[in-house]
């Protein structure tokens, strides 16, 4: 099968399910059969007699302007194949977006269980943690799956600014917070006045 196929994909089987695409590839328009056939009328046989007549052959179906239903040509992410060869598991194909998941999903569950006093801050720059870890892991790891999305770059800027946005919130958070900055303080007091 090659890239963009699928064995559930009736395409595969017969390209009349496609709609638009079908008739182009194939042929098989009754424009196509009479240009290639040495200069008949557009529209008609090429052998001469009518489409109703009994010894003619029947026009091809016009060819629908719908978009198809199945989309064959859209391109992969750059460094959106597999993570791991093709007869690995599903999970260890897919390694790198497991990896921030589980550790986004880690920060969360920390976060709603509240199971000790920071539980909040820490939950939080764990979440921010996982997304630069995808950020990194994106750079770093020629082919990451399912964690590319979008091209590298436009994927590094958003999972590296996301991620450090949020461990930045995470540390200045209120009460008693573990970064300061004194600007923050600033621009409280002036649009609180």
């Amino acid at each position: 099968m090659g890239a963009g196929t699928s064995p559930a994909d009736p395409a595969s089987a017969g390209r009349e399910a496609d709609g638009p695409d079908s008739a182009a590839e194939g042929g098989s328009t009754a424009t196509g059969n009479t240009q290639a056939d040495g200069g008949a009328e557009a529209g008609r046989p090429a052998n001469g007699s009518e489409a109703g007549e009994p010894g003619g052959e029947a026009a091809a179906p016009r060819r629908s302007r719908r978009f198809p239903l199945f989309t064959r040509d859209t391109a992969r992410p750059e460094g959106g194949g597999r993570a791991a060869p093709g007869d690995a598991p599903a999970p260890a194909r897919q390694w790198p977006l497991l990896t921030v998941l589980c550790t986004a999903g880690a920060g969360l569950l920390i976060v709603a269980l509240d199971p000790f006093a920071e539980a909040f801050r820490i939950g939080t720059i764990l979440i921010g943690a996982a997304l630069i870890a995808g950020a990194v892991l994106r750079w770093v790891v020629p082919s990451v799956g399912m964690l590319a999305v979008r091209s590298r770059f436009t994927d590094l800027v958003t999972y590296g600014l996301m991620g450090t946005l949020i461990v930045l919130l995470a540390l200045v958070a209120q009460p008693k917070p573990w970064l300061d900055v004194p600007i923050l303080e600033d621009a409280v007091r002036f649009t609180i006045r």
